[in-house]
């Protein structure tokens, strides 16, 4: 009678023992998930929130770059307003006024200045 409850007994230990390390192993792998995805919703964050647009931007202004031609009206980084002349590889040749020409590299290009849009500072009032 002792030996066949010893039996129990160990039988019962050892299917507690193989249900504990099923569950841990269980646990450890939904732990594992749940340590990952906090950075995955941060880079799925920065993804659509910073470098998406940012490159979006980039693709614009390059194409705009690429579409400059003779005559357009142009706004750089500096603040100058000047007229193209001609458009090379990576410069452009810009008229301020009528006898001064500067030689601008394209990526100070910040707006190509339609026809329609006046170019007059904004006064401030108090």
């Amino acid at each position: 009678m002792k030996s066949v409850l010893m039996l129990m007994f160990v039988a019962l230990s050892v299917q507690n023992v193989y249900a504990d390390a099923a569950t841990a192993t269980a646990t450890q792998a939904g732990s594992a998930f749940g340590g990952l995805m906090p950075l995955l919703i941060i880079f799925i964050f920065f993804y659509l929130f910073l470098i998406r647009p940012q490159q979006k931007q980039r693709k614009e202004h390059e194409k705009m770059l690429n579409d400059l031609k003779k005559d357009d009206k142009i706004i750089t980084s500096g603040g100058l307003y000047a007229t193209v002349v001609s458009v090379n590889a990576d410069i452009v040749e810009a008229k301020i006024s009528d006898s001064t020409r500067v030689k601008i590299v394209k990526s100070t290009i910040v707006k190509v200045v339609n026809k329609e849009e006046v170019i007059t500072p904004e006064i401030i009032k108090k």
